[in-house]
């Protein structure tokens, strides 16, 4: 073990030095010269693993959990970067054991992309996982989305001890048909005012097809779940306002305010809720608060992960980072941040990391910027982004593919102006960096 260490630390190092590599190096060439050290290491905590995957959200959940986890009582490992892969949370790893192997933690929880989720729970059996929702992104990766749901499905079979599922998503709901009959199943959901946000991925395509929306009932049978209404959610979200949410739980709404920004950050929320209460259930009050009133404090506390949401002042005007992946993402970031009185920029790339097929692009409804324009569209596939937003009637006041020049540009631009950057994983890692040379930026841990 002293050797795995040792030699993952100065790959990480040696990464940092060069500016290669990234999060992920370290943990790739651990794999390699010692592929049982991801479940050896996370063998010792008392509670086990919290596992979190799904298409949108993942990443900010994961730190909704850790940080809930942590304020209630509990010493969290978790995997902050966004480097989901499971070399990803051995490089994480790495930064958090000692010489010896020993992880002084009591649970972890870890963010794992859909694909990777599965390679990693045939090392490591999660105590708990919680399967967010199920829609068309990354194509070229994932192919469409039954096959996402079916990858999923590997993860609620391996959970040994509660599985937290999105009631309001057909085929995320029916994986608790592939739960084992003594592992318990909980759920989140939407009152019913709050529904027409998240559509699902087959009324969406509905609706940008101009075909007839699927019925409730016949769409849960294509995707093989009972009705969602009939699953009791152990956490609800009832409302919405600025900055602020209600929470359905045992009977009782509970108000507070947030620091999150966005509808669908506070559905996240109500996912987190449900899966730290599964927790909760299990651990001695001892070693957690777990009260109401404590989780919805505990809620009330989190701030957006990187680029998802997150605010960067620059001049004293506020710059917010909106990741962006797929066709539902981009619908709810549209939906929830309005662009009057704000500048607007749109960063597309077309990396690995991204999925390399942007047709998705389509099957976004830019309708809503057509009043304040687009000030700056840059990135790989600028142009591309500038034809769609001209076959939606949407002004662009420039395209401009020399990413560093366009950031600089766009964000030192009416200073007294709020901005907002809509961009692509590697593009907003990219903007932040940019960024970084401007003003001061938080260190995500991804490198620049």
């Amino acid at each position: 073990m002293f050797a795995t260490v040792a030699i993952g630390r100065c790959v990480r190092r040696l990464a940092r030095l060069t500016h290669h590599g990234g999060s992920a190096l370290p943990g790739k060439v651990v794999e390699r010269i010692d592929p049982g050290f991801l479940a050896r290491t996370l063998s010792q905590l008392p509670y086990g693993v919290v596992l979190v995957s799904g298409t949108n959200g993942k990443t900010t959940t994961t730190r909704m959990v850790a940080s809930m986890l942590s304020d209630l009582g509990l010493r969290v490992f978790t995997n902050p970067t966004g480097s989901n892969f499971t070399r990803g949370v051995v490089s994480a790893l790495l930064t958090e054991v000692s010489l010896t192997g020993k992880l002084d933690a009591d649970i972890a929880v870890l963010e794992l992309d859909e694909a990777y989720a599965v390679h990693f729970v045939k090392q490591v059996r999660p105590k708990y996982s919680l399967l967010l929702n199920v829609m068309r992104d990354q194509l070229d990766r994932f192919g469409e989305i039954d096959n996402t749901a079916r990858l999923l499905g590997h993860v609620a079979e391996a959970t040994t001890g509660t599985v937290v599922l999105n009631r309001e998503d057909p085929r995320i709901a029916a994986l608790a048909g592939k739960v084992p009959h003594d592992t318990a199943v909980r759920y989140f959901g939407l009152a019913k005012a709050l529904k027409h946000y998240f559509p699902t991925d087959d009324e969406m395509n509905a609706e940008l097809t101009g075909a007839a929306k699927p019925a409730a009932g016949a769409e849960q049978t294509q995707a093989g779940g009972a009705a969602a209404g009939e699953h009791c959610a152990d956490v609800t979200l009832v409302e919405v306002r600025d900055h602020a949410a209600t929470f359905l739980m045992d009977g009782r709404n509970h108000d507070t305010d947030v620091k999150l920004e966005g509808v669908y950050n506070l559905y996240n929320a109500a996912a987190a809720l449900a899966l730290v209460r599964a927790v909760a259930a299990d651990v001695p009050q001892t070693a957690m608060r777990s009260d109401a009133d404590s989780l919805i404090k505990a809620v009330s506390q989190v701030t957006p992960a990187f680029g998802r949401g997150e605010v960067i002042e620059v001049n004293g005007s506020p710059v917010e980072l909106l990741l962006v992946k797929n066709p539902m993402g981009f619908r709810l970031s549209l939906a929830s941040f309005a662009p009057e009185g704000c500048d607007t920029m749109i960063a597309i790339n077309d990396e690995y990391a991204d999925g390399r097929d942007m047709s998705w692009l389509w099957d976004v409804d830019f309708t809503s910027l057509r009043t304040a324009g687009v000030a700056m569209v840059s990135g790989v596939r600028a142009w591309d982004m500038a034809l769609r937003l001209g076959y939606e009637e949407v002004p662009v006041a420039k395209v401009d593919t020399d990413f560093e020049h366009a950031v600089t540009e766009f964000v030192t631009a009416n200073p007294d102006k709020p901005k907002h950057m809509y961009c692509t994983y590697t593009a907003m890692l990219k903007a932040r960096a940019v960024l970084g040379h401007i003003t001061e930026v938080s260190d995500a841990g991804v490198g620049r």
